[in-house]
């Protein structure tokens, strides 16, 4: 509750484009006041088909001709992949007030252009057919051709793919914090990775523990990055354990990179270099490093010493997109940017070997469309057409074409080169059925009200509902099982490595010197997942949650 009011005290200095991304606005008061008595769906889609889904049943009970069989990521909550119409949503289960405002949150960041999830729809005021309450929904756009990173590891991938996610997780972070944005969960599993040409994209989609400001400290950054670099350890340990992880990679050397790979960029992003004044062409060197990196600048502010012997100069970054938003000004291609680096290679080449670098770019990027690109990719088999980006399969058929002609001492034909990569390559993005339930059966393991849980407690709850309202109580002490303890078993490697405690992670906030905000609350200790407490009484337990709404903050984010 604190991270709300200060984020109203700090609102009349945030970008213009967050305070109007909704209408949605969370209070400090307990959900239980404002719950709707109807079924209430407040959305940014205008999908029909959403007022037909079973609104009425627990999430883990949804028919499964609903759903969609995609891999999952480790969550507290139960989430699942719903086909609504043609599209596809990812639901997660959730208390409302925290719904409400990762909702909101979600929407701030997407206003601002971040590589974040779609924010759908917050689904409130939900009831059994018994009209017994259930707990709220949010729901976002599933990220298509994305995967959560154990989904990668189940695959053929090449040793160096940890530190690739980690160079994709670190560019992630610091865009996020560049915009003000305090994640206080950072991790692998929050976060999806698309595959970008020989790199990766990473995509936050969980804000729960997020705070939106006009900028961050130096303490607040600080501490991100090193629970980041603690939940990675703790994740690739757990990967090792499973066998999924190559054996020469060093797990604690990786969260190194990451702490490394972060101060590189800033620096690189926000650092004031001084020239002298005949060394001007120092400051297009500057430029052309950030646009390498794929950051637009906005403006350069630039001021001498007082001695007027040396010019100062810092420049404005504007975002990442460099690449991608000039390959889709001259083509209409909206790729990654690492994809559209590759892309534009390959179009300069063409302009080139058609001798036309006198003509018009645009011009001669839609002769490339029309009889290079397009050609391409329409030879995707329709069984991966929602496996791989269009843009990945064609740099994936490039590298591939450029190996053949090494080998073979000689240009090969591009159709050539793609029906070899099909025949040879493109088999390793099919995950088989037995890896798909592996993964979805570890994504599940953390989740307290699953489908068999929850038929249990409905069942108790029928004999007598007194027993359900004790059991509440005794769950919303600690003292019973599905609290944090429960609720991490699930959570491996996340607290293992540091041992960290919620009052561990206290002395960690101090020691950054008290710059760190508090959490979010949540409705309770286990981040209100618990069967009884979820289905029978959602907000009977906010004066406690209230209570220990620091302790609640802690643990979500250690």
């Amino acid at each position: 509750m604190t991270s709300v009011n200060i984020n109203r005290a700090t609102a009349s200095s945030l970008d213009p484009r967050a305070m109007k991304a909704t209408s949605i606005k969370t209070t400090a008061g307990p959900s239980s006041e404002r719950e709707p008595a109807a079924l209430h769906i407040t959305a940014t889609s205008s999908n029909p088909r959403m007022f037909t889904l079973p609104w009425e049943r627990p999430l883990a009970t949804w028919p499964r001709d609903l759903l969609a069989n995609l891999p999952r990521g480790i969550s507290r909550h139960v989430v699942r992949f719903v086909h609504v119409g043609d599209d596809v949503y990812a639901m997660k289960e959730i208390t409302q007030r925290v719904a409400e405002r990762e909702y909101e949150l979600l929407r701030k960041l997407q206003k601002l252009e971040l590589p974040t999830v779609n924010p759908i729809a917050v689904v409130t005021g939900r009831h059994t057919r018994e009209g017994e309450p259930l707990e709220a929904m949010l729901v976002t756009q599933h990220l298509k051709f994305s995967l959560p990173y154990r989904a990668l590891f189940a695959r053929n991938l090449r040793p160096d793919t940890a530190e690739r996610l980690i160079d994709a997780l670190a560019v992630l972070l610091v865009r996020l914090h560049l915009a003000g944005f305090y994640w206080g969960d950072v991790s692998l599993s929050n976060v999806l990775f698309l595959r970008d040409a020989d790199a990766f994209s990473a995509f936050l989609v969980d804000a729960e523990t997020g705070d939106l400001h006009a900028s961050l400290t130096d303490g607040q950054r600080e501490y991100d990055i090193d629970l980041a670099r603690t939940n990675i350890i703790g994740e690739l340990m757990d990967l090792d354990s499973g066998n999924l992880l190559a054996g020469e990679v060093d797990e604690v050397g990786v969260g190194n990179r990451l702490v490394d790979r972060y101060h590189s960029l800033w620096s690189a992003l926000t650092d004031v270099d001084s020239f002298d004044p005949d060394e001007m062409w120092k400051i297009e060197r500057r430029v052309n490093r950030l646009n390498d990196l794929g950051f637009d600048v906005d403006e350069l502010e630039m001021k001498t010493e007082e001695d007027g012997n040396r010019v100062l100069v810092r420049p404005r970054v504007v975002d990442a997109g460099y690449a991608s938003r000039k390959l889709l000004r001259l083509t209409g291609l909206d790729v990654q940017e690492n994809q559209a680096r590759r892309l534009l290679n390959d179009l300069d080449a063409y302009r080139a070997s058609t001798w036309r670098q006198g003509e018009d770019l645009e011009i001669v990027a839609t002769d490339w469309m029309r009889e290079v690109f397009e050609p391409t990719v329409r030879m995707i088999p329709p069984e991966y057409r929602s496996q791989i980006e269009p843009a990945q399969f064609f740099h994936e058929v490039l590298t591939h074409r450029w190996l053949m002609a090494e080998k073979a001492g000689h240009d090969v034909p591009m159709a050539e080169a793609v029906q070899s990569y099909i025949s040879e390559s493109l088999p390793e993005y099919r995950l088989d059925s037995e890896d798909m339930k592996t993964i979805n059966e570890e994504a599940d393991a953390g989740v307290v009200d699953d489908e068999m849980s929850w038929q249990d407690a409905h069942a108790q709850a029928g004999q007598s509902k007194q027993t359900a309202r004790d059991q509440t109580d005794k769950d919303a002490s600690g003292h019973e099982e599905g609290g944090h303890d429960a609720a991490n078993s699930g959570m491996t490697g996340q607290t293992s490595v540091g041992g960290q405690t919620g009052a561990g992670a206290q002395k960690d906030r101090d020691r950054a010197g008290g710059e760190v905000p508090s959490q979010p609350a949540f409705e309770d200790a286990n981040g209100g997942r618990s069967s009884l407490r979820s289905v029978y009484a959602p907000g009977s337990l906010d004066a406690a949650a209230d209570e220990d709404d620091q302790d609640d903050a802690v643990w979500a984010s250690s």
